[in-house]
């Protein structure tokens, strides 16, 4: 299914189930008592749990995808993605939280086309039962409980001020020369917090806030979260206002507020 046409509905319903598959592994591993965790080179922590989500994913992806390719956090990326669609993986995205039990953390399913373009992507965090899923053309859409029960269509909010905004993000960390000028605009706005991971750009397609930013990150970061937002109404670009989530960083708003907000920490 690499050449031709894509039918993403099949698409976005296996990412569904692949959510599936990586719901039932991480809860179970969640506060466990004999959870391993392990130091990568960057000094950042992975699990067993981070491991065996991704280890499912590939293995269901490999039997339904053959052709695809497959880019992941734990076990790494082809030489050469070109001419394919290829998956992108972050099997638990707030490894930190999720190893002291803090129930903010999700796997992000993203399916990029070989244009580079995002066109389906999955949320899926189940300790706060909640998940989010679009692909392109198909509008966004969030679950509200486990059950299924309660799915509606999400839109980003309509506020066009940057003075009345609800800004998120994850730290101060990463920042260089634009932290000063982030630190100042902060005082200059309506409301900040501190959501941080994938929860900031998720509030953002719902509406619950205006703009999220992160100045740091990695494609399986960003990959899903980059369809959900886009196809909420929102935009999403790295902080230089270049689209898509092959970047290096992370700006979603709800559109109104981009062009301000990039002005403002970059001039």
């Amino acid at each position: 299914m690499s050449t031709g046409v894509r039918d993403l509905n099949s698409d976005l319903d296996l990412a569904l189930r692949l959510a599936d598959i990586s719901d039932e592994i991480s809860l179970k591993r969640y506060q466990a008592l004999d959870l391993v965790i392990e130091t990568k080179p960057d000094l950042s922590p992975v699990t067993d749990a981070d491991k065996a989500v991704e280890s499912a994913i590939r293995n269901e992806l490999t039997k339904s995808r053959p052709e695809d390719l497959v880019v992941g956090e734990e076990f790494g990326r082809p030489d050469s993605l070109a001419g394919k669609y290829y998956w992108v993986i972050d099997p638990i995205d707030g490894t930190k939280n999720y190893l002291r039990g803090v129930p903010t953390w999700a796997t992000l399913i993203g399916l990029i086309n070989p244009d580079g373009k995002v066109v389906a992507g999955v949320v899926s965090a189940p300790a706060l039962s909640r998940r989010w899923w679009a692909a392109d053309g198909f509008g966004a859409k969030t679950l509200f409980n486990s059950d299924k029960s309660e799915i509606k269509t999400i839109k980003v909010s309509k506020v066009a001020k940057l003075s009345d905004s609800s800004i998120s993000y994850s730290d101060l960390l990463g920042w260089g020369d634009r932290r000063s000028k982030f630190v100042a605009l902060q005082e200059k706005i309506w409301r900040t917090r501190g959501h941080g991971d994938f929860w900031s750009h998720m509030l953002v397609a719902e509406g619950a806030v205006d703009l999220a930013v992160e100045p740091t990150l990695a494609l399986w970061d960003m990959a899903a979260l980059d369809v959900i937002v886009r196809e909420a109404g929102g935009k999403f670009t790295n902080i230089n206002g270049e689209d898509g989530p092959h970047g290096g960083s992370a700006i979603s708003s709800n559109g109104l507020l981009h062009s301000d907000f990039i002005k403002a920490i970059n001039e």
